[in-house]
């Protein structure tokens, strides 16, 4: 029996990402609100949310200092258009982005989503070529399980069916190299101590389109939604040199693994690259508002910088562009990184679980690989733990234990087949260890109830 308010939901609300059907028998949960990293239910059940609500939140729900720096931002400042204004937060804002992130990047265009950071990323490449002399370097190299978003140049720069089939007669020509598969390496490689020899394949791509391509896009050391998979340091790097060899600008896209996920602040700080554009959002407002931001280097900034005679501008706006609301909660999040010592405490916490996920999930049949990335973690569910084959998707393994876990006061909505944990900072030591417990329990409980035989 559905609530008044579910009912309504369903009658006037279409949810993203969803198959709607599969509400008819699992409603959606009407939460109330947040603390920490929990979140409440109209009836009083508790959620962890292991996951962040979609790897936005850092430092927890109905954080105090946050909440307060927007409502007094409110009462000053909700909006101006930002062509020919300006304000403090954005101010502040881009300066400590330009501080913290690789060096380099000297200029901060700010937009309001993380797709929105993709779409200005290339077209400032593409344009860019157009204005120095470069007319055919018009397409975009991006790699196998690639994910960037969900307009049709995200989309295009994407590699995932599940997101793009549909849509493929709508997307730009990108050129597709295969990517880092660490798990299912091919040159079976210990990604610990390898060379990255899966660069190869990139600069295969490179010496065949070189003259065509504009940029190379890529998650820096996950790729989150393509299935979390985790990739070295070295791999980046040897990208960063390719690029350079065959004048191809690289796009780090840092939307979902930046401000700290991955143990640095930022990702490409463990390859020691600047890229020529970072797309950053999510946690850049804690899970507030939306925001996003490129930072891309004076080289590029002073292509576009002319008379307005000459057409060279930089002509893309959104309405919301420079949110004074959502950028005084990004200039209150740098401030907790800098003054509540944010990194080295995930730290602690990052060792903390991936000591207790390996004791619980290792020897496990059905987990063919728990790995982990800074504050990031993956099990991967298997049919077969020796050849790695993966459930048929139309199972929808983790789906049920998604569905499982709720019922035990855990959020730990699946991609595909994989499991994982991306919570908010402020998680406890207790915290941490109840939601791998719980997380084990209803795997195990799953596949006893449900699956035999498993190899």
């Amino acid at each position: 029996m559905y609530s008044e308010l579910q009912n309504l939901d369903l009658k006037h609300i279409w949810h993203p990402c969803s198959q709607m059907k599969d509400y008819e028998t699992f409603p959606p949960i009407v939460i109330e609100r947040g603390e920490g990293v929990w979140l409440y239910d109209k009836q009083g059940n508790r959620y962890l949310d292991a996951v962040s609500s979609w790897w936005v939140n850092l430092f927890g729900h109905a954080n105090p200092r946050i909440s307060k720096a927007i409502a007094d931002q409110a009462k000053k400042l909700e909006h101006v258009i930002f062509a020919n204004f300006t304000h403090e937060p954005a101010i502040h804002v881009a300066k400590k982005l330009v501080d913290k992130t690789p060096d380099g990047l000297e200029k901060v265009f700010f937009a309001d989503n993380g797709s929105s950071a993709i779409e200005v990323a290339l077209k400032m490449s593409f344009q860019y070529r157009a204005q120095t002399g470069q007319p055919n370097k018009q397409r975009f190299l991006t790699f196998t399980n690639a994910y960037h978003g969900e307009t049709l140049g995200a989309l295009s720069v994407g590699a995932v069916d599940l997101y793009n089939k549909v849509f493929a007669p709508l997307l730009l020509n990108a050129v597709r190299a295969e990517g880092p598969n660490c798990y299912r390496c091919p040159f079976k490689e210990d990604p610990s101590t390898c060379d990255a020899p899966c660069a190869l394949f990139v600069e295969e791509q490179f010496e065949k389109h070189a003259d065509t391509l504009s940029a190379a896009i890529i998650e820096p050391l996950i790729q989150i939604a393509g299935g979390m998979n985790m990739y070295p340091p070295i791999f980046l790097k040897k990208l960063r040199s390719l690029c350079d060899k065959y004048d191809v600008h690289l796009i780090a896209d840092e939307i979902a693994v930046g401000f700290g996920r991955t143990g640095t602040l930022f990702a490409c700080e463990q390859a020691d690259i600047t890229p020529d554009f970072l797309c950053l959002s999510k946690g850049i407002t804690g899970g507030y508002l939306p925001l996003s931001a490129v930072l891309t280097t004076n080289k590029i900034y002073y292509a576009f910088y002319d008379d307005y005679g000459t057409m060279k501008a930089f002509l893309h706006s959104h309405s919301y562009s420079g949110n004074p609301l959502a950028l005084r909660a990004a200039q209150e999040v740098l401030s907790i990184f800098e003054e509540e010592q944010v990194l080295e405490k995930i730290s602690v916490k990052a060792n903390l679980l991936n000591k207790l996920a390996h004791e619980a999930f290792d020897s496990l049949p059905y987990v063919g690989e728990y790995r982990q990335t800074g504050f990031v973690g993956a099990i991967e569910l298997v049919a077969d733990k020796n050849s790695k084959t993966p459930f048929p998707s139309e199972e929808r393994i983790g789906y049920q234990i998604y569905k499982r876990a709720l019922k035990k006061g855990i959020l730990l909505r699946p991609l595909g087949n994989i499991l994982y944990f991306m919570p908010p900072y402020v998680i406890s030591e207790e915290e941490i260890e109840w939601m791998v417990e719980t997380a084990k329990q209803e795997i195990v409980e799953f596949f006893k109830e449900k699956r035999v035989g498993i190899r």
